[in-house]
């Protein structure tokens, strides 16, 4: 099923690239593709007793297509008050809009809610910002510990090498996406980490 057909279904609207108010810190609204969506769904990673945090979640698509999939319940956060408008505007359409909060955030400064258990990124910001949202996570997993993972679609290498390093964070899994695309692209993969809340990072 293509991007618009699902979009149709969801009774949203996500697709298409916005780069007006990227920067060197925040990056251009890019939707991941429903294919890469689907494989995630199909690791059975995320069910219904989950929450889900969606970093830089743009218009929503990972929200309402996963808890319309899994019925985890979800929660977008976005910078951008346009993109934001039109996040907020597909949740007064979306067949899945029960299960979705969203919220107009910045991620260095948004206190992760105790229930959170699954975080999705989509290179949606820099390192610099990372890290100092990995330190919002660090602080909810201090007040409640819990089992957490943490999913990286198509991660850069500043990324990668980051996360890998990263005392708190164990990677469990690799999901290849890399057949879905032309090209053979060694990034089109989700990196699967779990965040062991008895380290230090």
């Amino acid at each position: 099923m293509n991007e618009e057909k699902w979009d149709r279904l969801l009774q949203i609207r996500t697709s298409g690239r916005d780069d007006s108010s990227a920067d060197q810190y925040r990056y251009p609204y890019e939707p991941t593709p429903y294919c890469v969506l689907e494989r995630l769904v199909n690791s059975g990673y995320i069910r219904k007793e989950n929450t889900l945090l969606d970093y830089g979640c743009g218009k929503g698509r990972v929200d309402f297509f996963l808890s319309w999939q899994t019925r985890c319940r979800s929660l977008g956060i976005e910078y951008d008050e346009r993109i934001y408008a039109k996040a907020a505007e597909n949740g007064r359409t979306a067949v899945s809009a029960g299960r979705v909060m969203l919220r107009l955030e910045n991620a260095e400064q948004f206190q992760v809610p105790d229930e959170v258990d699954r975080i999705y990124f989509f290179n949606p910001f820099s390192l610099k910002i990372l890290q100092k949202t990995m330190g919002r996570i660090r602080e909810s997993c201090g007040r409640k510990p819990r089992r957490v993972l943490m999913f990286f679609y198509y991660p850069s290498d500043e990324y990668s090498s980051f996360l890998m390093a990263a005392d708190e964070l164990q990677i469990r899994d690799e999901i290849d996406c890399r057949d879905l695309f032309p090209g053979n692209d060694p990034r089109e993969k989700i990196l699967v980490f779990e965040w062991n809340s008895g380290s230090v990072l």
